[in-house]
């Protein structure tokens, strides 16, 4: 795995072994970054259920101003703190070692809190994580009606529910195995 542009272009990213993550590919994440790719300079990056950390650093990599990654496993922190490093994006990082939720109301008590322009999350798949975090997103300050919230998710999620707690769906890129939803809260 590697960052595909930007600053860091081309520099290889660690994964941890096993299971507890599930890395996105390469072409996956350069699809998803084309779509974004005018949007990201000077933008804030919210990276929920980091992994590898791959995703917020490559936004940081083509510009964005920072990024909070938030990943709960110590095998993967460490992974990340490592691939900031590689990189040379640590002074624009702050990694939050926690449960997604507690990182999202420890954001939430933080001074300079205000809304992210981009919140991406990878959560582990058919667990319907994506609906807690909308749901609890859904009257928290980290998002406004501007944030653009980007889920991986699998073919198979069900996203009847969304509108339910006012957001809407704004793009779905479906791949072999799994999809990209593009939402954002609604009007």
């Amino acid at each position: 795995m590697r960052v595909i542009s930007g600053s860091a272009r081309r520099l290889l990213l660690k994964t941890i072994e096993g299971n507890d993550t599930r890395p996105t590919t390469d072409r996956l994440k350069e699809t998803l970054f084309n779509m974004l790719q005018y949007q990201i300079a000077g933008c804030r990056f919210l990276d929920l259920f980091s992994g590898s950390g791959a995703i917020g650093i490559e936004a940081l990599s083509r510009g964005a101003k920072g990024a909070v990654f938030v990943e709960q496993n110590p095998r993967a922190v460490s992974c990340i703190k490592d691939n900031l490093k590689t990189t040379g994006l640590e002074n624009c990082a702050v990694v939050i070692e926690a449960d997604v939720f507690a990182a999202l109301k420890e954001l939430e008590g933080r001074e300079e809190n205000h809304a992210f322009d981009f919140i991406f999350m990878d959560p582990p798949y058919n667990h319907q994580y994506e609906q807690q975090v909308l749901k609890y997103l859904s009257d928290s300050k980290l998002a406004d009606s501007s944030t653009k919230v980007i889920i991986e998710a699998s073919k198979e999620t069900d996203l009847n529910w969304i509108s339910s707690f006012g957001w809407q769906i704004d793009k779905i890129k479906m791949y072999k195995t799994n999809q990209h939803i593009f939402t954002t809260k609604g009007e």
